[in-house]
């Protein structure tokens, strides 16, 4: 934490205790800021990685949280299979990204106040992981969270997906790989308008284990492009989306 930080924290806490005369329970400078980001997980998607953690909106103290302005994601790889390693140590780790809420870089997404990123710099053979802090406007730097290791290893092959439209849905049909390294856990759906950016979020809210998705929360008039990732499980544990599939477009077609 910065010197004009912590000094600001300081300060405030002497504000607290003194004012209007009355004496409160002493609050400490570290549990005024940020508490950390939860929910945080990453997974091999395709060919990159996929970090995603929601956002903290309150201090560490539990209290509210206001001004926050972004999030400060460090990175550190290691071989794969290395053991002699220390995930917390912060000295391992290097710069990898900082996140600005009011302008978010293209390999950033928010919905809500869930963030995904794709971290597209990631190689086969090796295992990364990540320490995600936020940050208010005033300098004051929160709580890390650190994630566990994801191994990335030679990329799943895409599924085949087929669409049909018509009038009140879209019905997608998905033909898996003929071939997986692992267990074939389901699908993950993924919509975008014709005008609009590919969504980093799927469009199922639970994993589609099925071959087949209806979807019917269109708008009339609008065209929409899908495609699916395919999730595979390995002997490890770690679950990975495979590469993206052929893209299609769904429109609701008028009734006859």
């Amino acid at each position: 934490m910065s010197q004009i930080g912590r000094s600001g924290m300081i300060v405030a806490v002497s504000l607290l205790a003194a004012a209007c005369g009355r004496k409160g329970a002493l609050v400490y400078p570290d549990m005024l800021v940020p508490a950390s980001p939860s929910v945080v997980s990453i997974q091999q998607s395709g060919s990159a990685g996929k970090l995603q953690f929601t956002l903290p909106d309150k201090d560490r103290g539990g209290r509210s949280l206001h001004g926050l302005s972004g999030v400060k994601i460090n990175r550190r790889t290691a071989e794969s299979g290395q053991n002699d390693i220390c995930r917390f140590c912060t000295a391992d780790y290097t710069d990898f990204q900082t996140i600005y809420l009011d302008h978010l870089q293209t390999n950033t997404q928010r919905f809500g106040n869930r963030l995904i990123l794709i971290d597209g710099d990631v190689k086969g053979g090796k295992s990364y992981s990540y320490s995600v802090s936020s940050f208010t406007a005033d300098g004051l730097e929160g709580a890390i969270f650190t994630t566990s290791d994801v191994r990335v290893v030679e990329a799943i092959s895409a599924p085949l997906l087929t669409v049909e439209s018509l009038s009140t849905e879209v019905k997608l049909n998905i033909n898996p790989s003929s071939f997986y390294s692992g267990t074939l856990s389901g699908f993950n759906i993924y919509r975008s308008s014709v005008t609009g950016s590919k969504s980093f979020q799927p469009l199922n809210k639970e994993v589609l284990k099925g071959n087949e998705f209806i979807d019917s929360t269109l708008e009339r008039g609008v065209k929409y492009r899908y495609s699916v990732r395919a999730l595979v499980i390995f002997s490890t544990g770690e679950i990975a989306e495979s590469m993206e599939s052929n893209e299609v477009e769904g429109v609701l077609m008028e009734e006859e």
